[in-house]
């Protein structure tokens, strides 16, 4: 039990300050309003860091259902632990996301654009290409994927959360790099659950919450994900 507790608290830590920072910075009438791209990107690593050092021991802080998938295809997780772990994800990444509403409602209220409205809860590309925004996405989990089974080739890197501050970096340098394309969800659950959130409450003048191109923040992350973990497999280190 203990497990699936931990990936649902982490992840809806995870998305509580995830999304918290992309209603900080873009809705009206919030103090932060215009903090911009650097502040978002830093502030994602850190909502995964956070959680990640808290809950790393209890469940692997895995808080993706695309690096559980992965890792479940490779041998180093139970298959059998994997429809619980999804289904935690997902209901924390959702919870997460009705409470950065209910903390930013005056906001919201105050807030014209349903884009910017949605753009709090899930992801959106900047160009609707979906075959570019799935290999977006795809290609960013593969370098997240690939680089989390890599920081075991650092020696050392367990010890002391070591691993986890690598990890953030991970987050950051995805973001800054690749994160002007789709949002960068490279985690199904971070944009399916606020996205039904976003579908779900009672947003003041939200607009579609856009599940056409939901999909492609689940299927790109899962396929880099597995490709990722397939190849590092592959690799006779």
């Amino acid at each position: 039990m203990l497990p699936y507790l931990a990936e649902f608290l982490g992840t809806m830590m995870l998305i509580v300050l995830g999304d918290g920072v992309v209603a900080n910075v873009n809705l009206n009438k919030s103090g932060m309003k215009g903090g911009g791209s650097v502040q978002v990107t830093l502030a994602w690593g850190l909502a995964v860091l956070i959680p990640a050092c808290i809950f790393g021991a209890a469940s692997g802080a895995s808080f993706n259902p695309a690096l559980t998938i992965a890792l479940a295809a490779i041998g180093s997780f139970s298959w059998s632990m994997v429809p619980g772990y999804i289904v935690a994800q997902v209901a924390g990444a959702f919870v997460g996301a009705c409470i950065v509403y209910i903390l930013y409602l005056g906001q919201f209220d105050a807030t014209d654009d349903p884009a910017t409205k949605r753009g709090v809860f899930c992801t959106a590309p900047s160009i609707r290409n979906f075959g570019l925004n799935f290999i977006s996405e795809a290609i960013g989990t593969f370098i997240l994927v690939f680089a989390i089974l890599g920081i075991g080739n650092v020696g050392g890197a367990g010890t002391v959360g070591v691993d986890k501050l690598f990890v953030f970096g991970i987050i950051v340098s995805i973001g800054m790099s690749l994160g002007g394309l789709t949002g960068y969800a490279i985690n199904p659950a971070r944009d399916f659950g606020p996205r039904l959130a976003h579908a779900i409450l009672p947003i003041k003048g939200k607009g579609d919450s856009d599940f056409a191109y939901g999909i492609i923040p689940i299927i790109g992350p899962i396929v880099g994900a597995l490709a990722a973990a397939f190849v590092y497999q592959a690799i006779p280190w």
